[in-house]
């Protein structure tokens, strides 16, 4: 079923001088409804820059994007971007009032999707007194509680511990399996990426655009140090750097 569509998108910003940087070139990309699909490629390629076209925090200087559904998004950035002076609960409450979702309805969401990150006792406290492995489980329960039909990811653990991140990673494809998300997921880690993702997409150097994807098909629960995510890391590895 149609998913995500990019479509010969290109975005050039602005230098001094009168010039400019191409960050992305005609890039087009089809994501499956309900895939989790991953974006790697070198260090400044455009990887943020497209999910913020996507997301439309951006505008794209030619081409479109197209979402599935009624074009619910929700977004996870690297930092959780909370709102210090809201408790927990609050800050959920401000992602819903931006939706068609009524508001005799907010408790029961809120709750829901608290409890299903695993911050149920939570509700009350304020960002700066959680870890960041739980601001950053409130960060995708903002995301959640606006039930998207697709969800941006930009590198969501790459500040945090492995074990956090690992436990992190876990409950977010169970979340997925629960709730048919498109995901699209952007790491630097190439390893993450194949625990994660039914395929990842590689992005060249700028102005960026698709090199290569490559289907994941072993089963899950997939191990960052298993046989099989070192022979798909070498194969993803080789198709970065040629």
């Amino acid at each position: 079923m149609p998913g995500i569509e990019i479509v010969d998108v290109s975005k050039k910003y602005s230098t001094g001088g009168g010039g400019g940087v191409q960050v992305l070139d005609g890039l087009s990309l089809s994501v499956v409804e309900g895939e989790f699909r991953t974006i790697v490629g070198p260090s400044g390629c455009g990887k943020t820059t497209l999910l913020h076209l996507i997301a439309g925090l951006e505008s794209t200087d030619k081409g479109y994007v197209t979402l599935p559904g009624d074009g619910q998004l929700g977004f996870v950035f690297q930092e959780p971007r909370l709102l210090e002076w809201q408790t927990v609960g609050e800050n959920l409450k401000f992602a819903l009032d931006g939706t068609e979702i009524p508001k005799s309805n907010y408790d029961s969401r809120i709750t829901e999707v608290i409890e299903t990150v695993g911050l149920s006792d939570f509700r009350d406290e304020y960002p700066r007194t959680l870890s960041g492995g739980m601001q950053q489980r409130v960060a995708l329960a903002r995301a959640l509680c606006i039930e998207p039909d697709v969800l941006l990811m930009d590198e969501p653990f790459a500040s945090l511990d492995e074990i956090t991140a690992k436990d992190l990673r876990h409950d977010l494809l169970e979340l997925w399996q629960e709730n048919s998300i498109t995901i699209l997921f952007v790491t630097h880690d190439i390893r993450e990426a194949i625990v994660l993702s039914d395929t990842i997409s590689i992005l060249s150097r700028k102005p960026a655009d698709i090199i290569a994807s490559v289907d994941i098909t072993s089963p899950r629960p997939r191990e960052l140090t298993d046989d099989v995510t070192a022979d798909y890391y070498q194969r993803i590895f080789s198709k970065l750097n040629r």
